[in-house]
């Protein structure tokens, strides 16, 4: 049994004990290289784990005499955060900059996210992962999750922090794969925004109705959060759960020989994630922070918080097609963490 500790937001000052009670001191050496890994948020975006949060653990990695950075590594769909520049530029402009979190920003995957290092799992689906450059040269790694609803696997966690943040763009590429969105052409108005958001250039229109080329499509979801008349989404069936898979077989790799600590934060939890440039409402109210050393275990935890705040299954209500404990039994299948945990509030 593994234990999460919790602290809810009224008890800030509660914060450093938090991170050493969930063992910062023991992830953390002298002079290690700490690579701080968030979600710097899309362009127009508020969801995310604010610099405030962050600079108290940059101060406590120093305190501890880390070197720590900031990082993520670039996404595959078009926005703010698919090359290192305007990457970089939308870190500073929601405020992660050295000035205000005392820690330098260096993407992960370098300019164009092919800078990585292949780790050898030998898992079902990878032999190789491609584990972003920055990431697997740190020497101790800091996963600051913002929890929130997704429709790949119900929800995103821990696992999909330091999965599909891990993976360098090529990664990416690799974990969508297959996954190619269902066309319903009655709804579709030949607006033709998909075709400007698709970064494969997998989409057309044929006769004023959406066509998707199977061959080119990544399956990165980027027309389906684009479409704003229900004409494209993901059938999901089995493939689902090969998705899931391979998402933590990724963050198996990222994780390899590495000292880890995970902090999931439980506030804003929207039914998308912070790729998201708006995010809606929350489904829940604020809840607290989350830090523990098991990455299954501390997002076994925040589901079942949020479950309990919404009083019912909140996840499967939202992704009805999806199973999110599919992601947490692999994991745990692969020795990566437990589901079985002591919740220990600070």
């Amino acid at each position: 049994m593994s234990k999460v500790y919790f602290i809810d937001f009224k008890s800030p000052r509660k914060f450093k004990r938090l991170l050493l009670q969930a063992g910062l001191d023991e992830a953390v050496s002298k002079n290690d290289i700490v690579a701080i890994k968030l979600h710097f948020g899309e362009k127009g975006n508020r969801g995310y784990v604010k610099p405030e949060y962050v600079h108290p653990i940059v101060k406590e990695v120093e305190a501890l005499k880390g070197r720590p950075f900031l990082t993520d590594s670039n996404t595959i769909y078009v926005g703010e955060r698919s090359d290192a520049l305007r990457h970089q530029a939308i870190a500073r402009t929601h405020g992660f900059s050295l000035e205000n979190c005392g820690a330098p920003v260096v993407i992960a995957d370098g300019l164009r996210g092919n800078s990585f290092v292949e780790v050898e799992i030998g898992q079902k689906h990878f032999t190789k992962v491609k584990v972003a450059g920055a990431i697997y040269d740190a020497d101790t790694l800091i996963f600051v999750t913002h929890f929130t609803g997704h429709d790949m696997g119900g929800f995103g966690g821990a696992l999909k922090n330091i999965g599909m943040g891990g993976a360098s763009r090529t990664g990416k590429y690799e974990i969508h794969e297959a996954v190619v969105p269902k066309i319903k052409l009655g709804n579709c108005t030949g607006c033709e925004v998909c075709v400007k958001w698709c970064p494969a250039e997998a989409i057309n229109m044929v006769r004023k109705k959406v066509k998707i080329d199977s061959k080119k499509c990544i399956g990165c979801g980027e027309c389906i959060l684009y479409c704003n008349f229900g004409a494209l989404s993901i059938a999901w069936s089995d493939l689902t759960e090969s998705e899931q898979e391979k998402l933590v077989e990724y963050a198996y790799g990222v994780l390899k020989n590495k000292k880890a600590l995970f902090i999931n934060f439980l506030n804003f939890i929207t039914e998308l994630c912070d790729c998201c440039p708006t995010t809606g409402r929350p489904v829940v109210p604020d809840i607290g922070i989350l830090a523990s050393s098991d990455p299954v275990a501390i997002d076994e935890a925040s589901v079942n918080l949020v479950n309990e705040a919404g009083k019912k299954d909140v996840f499967r209500q939202l992704y009805p097609g999806t199973d999110w404990e599919f992601q947490l039994n692999y994991a745990q299948k692969l020795g990566m963490g437990t589901r079985n945990y002591e919740l220990v509030r600070i």
